[in-house]
């Protein structure tokens, strides 16, 4: 443990659990921020955080920071590397719906891609062109585990778990109408999938699914060098 007064970083999680600890970036001074980044470069761990803004990120820059911002899912990882589970063709496919969704499945993918984890992209296939599912499901179906992250009714993990073996982890996001309620109407969805197979996390949740996926890609893969 390091304390430095507003937090406690735990550097043992990643005995306990396989992976390091992670920060969220919303809601924390630039400075914490830094403070936080700083105390990760002086182990010389890696280190993900989410949900950061454009100014802390050019905050830590001006500081002198080896940091690297990805503006579409908001995250920031230093300089450090986790090494990959596996070098096999083995992967994670995160899928998306539509368009609207891709910056919390580029949360998902970055936080699966940080953990080891090899990622592959399956974006716009939603169920309003299901055609655009089918081209694509036979590559799909080659995935370890499936992230699929959709608002509106959500109905896409539904439809994908129906025609895989692998496990599909249900992003709901907030995108839709007035009656999708800011995704809790995906939500609903995803939770009553008759489809079995289907484990749902929070509206999005994209780093909740890629933390999850990474831990059963590392899983299948433990053992190999």
């Amino acid at each position: 443990m390091m304390e430095l007064g507003f937090a406690e970083i735990d550097f043992d999680r990643k005995k306990r659990r396989g992976f390091g600890e992670t920060l969220f970036g919303r809601g924390k001074t630039c400075q914490q921020l830094y403070r936080l980044f700083e105390s990760f470069e002086i182990n010389k761990e890696p280190v993900l955080a989410t949900r950061c803004s454009k100014e802390q990120y050019q905050y830590l820059k001006d500081k002198g920071l080896k940091i690297i911002y990805d503006e579409v899912s908001s995250t920031i990882v230093n300089n450090y590397a986790m090494p990959k589970i596996s070098n096999t063709n083995s992967f994670i496919a995160v899928c998306t719906g539509g368009t609207a969704d891709v910056p919390v499945a580029e949360e998902a993918v970055k936080t699966a891609e940080f953990f080891g984890a090899s990622v592959k992209k399956f974006y716009d296939v939603g169920i309003a062109g299901i055609h655009r599912l089918f081209n694509r499901i036979e590559e799909i179906k080659k995935a370890d585990v499936i992230i699929a992250v959709a608002g509106m009714e959500g109905a896409l993990a539904g439809v994908i778990a129906g025609l895989v073996e692998s496990p599909v982890i249900a992003v709901p996001t907030s995108v839709g109408y007035g009656a999708s309620f800011n995704g809790i109407a995906p939500l609903l969805t995803m939770l009553n999938s008759c489809a079995e197979g289907v484990s749902v996390v929070n509206i999005d949740n994209g780093f909740g699914a890629g933390y999850n996926a990474a831990q059963i890609f590392r899983k299948i893969h433990k053992g190999e060098k």
